[in-house]
């Protein structure tokens, strides 16, 4: 910033207004419309301002004694910092009780000086950021810690229009914190991008999470328990699985023991293993989300869950489309209705288990498959059950086109009744609907009248073609 232009703080603005009187209003046209981005309006607001209270934009050296004593003087008055333009670095800073610090989107830069842990606000009662870029530099962080900005115990968080960038382990580190994470851009994390653990009605909403090494967004609890987390309008990108593994990682949106969570909006691509997956997660609703090129199953519901919603998605993409499954391990009772998977592969992140990848929506226990548009699924359009793992599914009113098998339904001793009505099936090149035991097809194609001597199983009134 030019050492010219004067900094207008509440006070000096009512001084100079309060001597000129209505006259103040005729000021020169070139005057009166100069501002100054951010300092104005945050000068307004009666906002301290940061280098009047000792740090220095563009410093070279650290700041940390400056900036905590900055953050101090705000939580003393209780005031909003308004940060102007510039770099400030800083290392191993513990929040105050009350911390409001404003920047100006994409110029005021913290960088994180390299010195055991970056910001750390533990049991504080109100963070605010806004406007501002927290930068990692890419170096690397001490045990104990969990993220760049690492927040525990804070019931009032806002996280708003900010940039974190260039964090080693999670970008953003979350525990029994609640709040909103919006309209944020959080970039190149060494771990997860945002995550969030033992959470309480925390919304996660309009960010950009990208280029994350092994997670995007994450919802986790340390035991399953009601969370109530809206994850929604979010854009994810980009995401790998660095640490390895089966699912653990490389999820784009990742729900884990945490129930009644709302997955809504979000548009995810490029993921090593799934879009949105929910594990031993119950009540989750994922719904009008946009899917693309997953490396494994787009969208998972699975373990030990009771209830899901998977509505009004689109699958463009991915080794397996939708799978709700688990009834083993207690996995049950969903609805999976208007979704449109299309355009699945044969192929995985690893060697898969039987009966292999290819499957459009696959279910198990106490679902309803309704009018769901499935197209190129090379094993399954619907795979309903597996083994004796099958009770209580209905798969009605779907299209399927090009598809190994059209609806594929386990016959094996003990499976519970499925009902298989008024589907449209195109080009199933194994059957429209066959009855298998485990991996093996055990019948005919029932769709085409071959005998059903299966008195828990209803196959009527579909069209094959």
């Amino acid at each position: 910033m030019s050492k010219n232009v004067p900094i207008l703080n509440k006070r000096g603005f009512l001084k100079v207004t309060a001597g000129f009187g209505v006259a103040g209003l005729a000021l020169p046209a070139a005057a009166a419309t100069r501002k100054i981005p951010g300092i104005e309006m945050a000068a307004m607001r009666g906002s301290l301002d940061g280098t009047e209270l000792g740090v220095r934009p563009g410093a070279a050296d650290d700041q940390s004694k400056a900036f905590a004593k900055m953050l101090e003087q705000g939580a003393e008055r209780d005031a909003q910092i308004f940060l102007p333009p510039g770099v400030y670095r800083v290392s191993n800073l513990t929040l105050p009780a009350r911390v409001r610090l404003v920047g100006v989107p994409g110029a005021t830069r913290i960088v994180y000086g390299g010195e055991g842990y970056f910001l750390l606000a533990d049991g504080t009662e109100r963070l605010e950021f806004t406007g501002v870029t927290l930068d990692g530099s890419n170096r690397p962080m001490n045990d104990g810690t969990k993220g760049l900005l690492d927040i525990r115990g804070v019931g009032n968080v806002v996280i708003e229009n900010c940039e974190i960038v260039g964090a080693t382990k999670s970008a953003l580190a979350l525990e029994r914190a609640s709040g909103r994470v919006s309209n944020s851009d959080v970039s190149g994390a060494g771990g997860a991008g945002i995550y969030s653990v033992e959470g309480k009605s925390l919304s996660i909403t309009g960010n950009r999470v990208a280029d994350c090494g092994n997670g995007g967004i994450l919802v986790h609890r340390w035991q399953a328990a009601d969370d109530g987390t809206i994850v929604s309008g979010n854009r994810v990108e980009r995401i790998s699985a660095k640490d390895g593994g089966t699912g653990q990682n490389g999820n784009g949106i990742n729900i884990f023991r945490a129930g009644n969570v709302i997955v809504q909006g979000n548009s995810v691509a490029d993921c090593a293993f799934s879009a949105i997956r929910a594990n031993s997660a119950s009540n989750a609703q994922i719904v009008s989300n946009n899917c693309r090129r997953s490396g494994e199953t787009a969208i998972y519901s699975e373990f030990e869950f009771e209830g899901a919603i998977i509505n009004g998605n689109v699958v463009d993409g991915g080794a397996n489309g939708i799978s709700i499954v688990n009834f083993n391990k207690g996995g049950r009772m969903a609805v999976c209705s208007g979704n449109l998977v299309r355009n699945l592969v044969a192929q995985g992140p690893y060697p898969a288990d039987p009966p292999g990848f290819g499957t459009g929506i696959c279910v198990e226990a106490d679902t309803a498959v309704t009018g769901n548009v499935i197209e190129g699924a090379p094993l399954y359009g619907i795979q309903i059950g597996w083994g004796p793992f099958m009770r209580n599914v209905t798969a009605t009113g779907n299209v399927i086109r090009k598809a190994g098998t059209g609806i594929a339904v386990s016959v094996v001793e003990g499976t519970g009744s499925a009902i298989v009505t008024d589907n449209a099936i195109d080009g199933a090149a194994r059957g429209a609907v066959v009855g298998y035991r485990w991996s093996e097809p055990a019948t005919g194609d029932l769709a085409a009248g071959a005998g059903n001597g299966f008195r828990n199983l209803t196959v009527e009134r579909n069209q094959a073609s």
